[in-house]
């Protein structure tokens, strides 16, 4: 069920974050949260999964930003708390929408909700487009981890200094592969394990299900840099 805040008064001029054009960002919206748990599943492949009812309190807190395209939702963005590291956990948009400036304009909108913090922080699957987009953005690659079992890819982490830093990240080359998630299917075992899990227990079974499939940890084809 939606929060009375997305629902029960209309979009005030104060709910604008940024006015361009045809595109308009806000943190205020009827469809808010129906939209960006629909968009989150229709691009399941790339995005980590959040249940609709952290949208709900994400919202109440103004930390998910809305892109509306004449009129109509077209993307949006999830950023963290305010604080020295802040964290974008998803941004998407509208496939017809892309590649328009669009999410150049949600980040920006982020970046601004920022200020005052050392450094905004993401992550992005190795097989994702959108790493180009955040290299262009001005993200710079300071690590590379272990997603999840299921699709067994790597994770670029991207990184953009919003003040002069004494001690400045290792920047590196972001990894590129392609998803595989036939080590999965061929192992995996019921009930170990939710879409939930995280962090120690995702990679203990992680390890597990590669010792069980006889996969190299740290397969060639997985950890491909980019050499341009």
């Amino acid at each position: 069920m939606e929060t009375s805040t997305q629902t029960a008064r209309p979009l005030l001029s104060t709910d604008l974050l940024c006015v361009g054009g045809d595109f308009q960002i806000v943190k205020v919206h009827p469809r808010l949260i129906t939209y960006v748990d629909s968009l989150q599943k229709k691009n399941a492949e790339a995005l980590s999964f959040y249940p609709k009812c952290v949208f709900e309190r994400e919202a109440e807190s103004g930390r998910i930003l809305l892109g509306l395209l004449n009129g109509e939702p077209a993307g949006y963005l999830y950023v963290g708390a305010t604080g020295n590291d802040v964290k974008c956990h998803q941004v998407c948009i509208e496939y017809d929408a892309r590649r328009r400036l669009y999410g150049a304009a949600l980040v920006q909108a982020m970046e601004d909700y920022a200020q005052g913090a050392l450094t905004l922080t993401l992550r992005c699957g190795f097989d994702l487009d959108a790493n180009t987009f955040w290299s262009e953005m001005g993200y710079q690659c300071v690590g590379i981890q272990d997603g999840g079992i299921r699709r067994m890819r790597k994770i670029n982490v991207w990184r953009k200094s919003l003040q002069v830093e004494l001690f400045e990240d290792t920047v590196m080359e972001p990894a590129i592969g392609k998803a595989d998630a036939s080590v999965w299917r061929k192992n995996k075992q019921t009930g170990l394990v939710t879409q939930f899990v995280r962090g120690k227990a995702m990679r203990d079974y992680r390890a597990m299900i590669v010792k069980a499939d006889g996969t190299p940890a740290s397969d060639s084809s997985h950890n491909k840099t980019n050499t341009k």
